[in-house]
């Protein structure tokens, strides 16, 4: 299946605070972690510390999967894979579109400032799509 934006997809790409960003390490191992993202209407964006584990995985592959928590049941699930790539000089999150909207009562939640989640998450991430999978809700 390529990706193609169906209403589940768009759903949840739109709407969830929170996906999971599986990279690959350099021993093969998926290392999944959840992120806050955004869509732009054709990548999704998403921001890192520094010097972590997913920005080695990406440099050394940049094959990644984000998916979506699964519905109780077991349906209503989206798995997005696409290629992952680092962004040197683009927006920090608090400029980035449509981040602020979605993310403010988090980073108020955690405590921060919006100086200070662009200081400590720093390094953008966008991701191409190329391929879903679903589970209908």
């Amino acid at each position: 299946m390529t990706f193609e934006i169906t209403d589940q997809i768009k759903r949840h790409i739109e709407n969830d605070e929170i996906m999971f960003l599986t990279t690959v390490s350099p021993k093969g191992r998926p290392s999944p972690r959840p992120v806050w993202f955004v869509w732009d209407g054709s990548k999704l964006n998403t921001y890192s510390q520094p010097d972590t584990a997913k920005l080695r995985h990406i440099a050394a592959n940049p094959n990644v999967t984000l998916s979506t928590n699964i519905a109780p049941g077991g349906g209503d699930f989206v798995m997005v894979s696409g290629t992952a790539k680092v962004l040197e000089g683009g927006p920090h999150a608090s400029q980035f579109p449509g981040y602020l909207e979605k993310y403010a009562a988090g980073i108020a939640g955690l405590g921060y400032r919006n100086e200070q989640m662009d200081a400590e998450y720093s390094v953008h991430i966008q991701i191409t799509p190329t391929r879903a999978w679903t589970i209908p809700g």
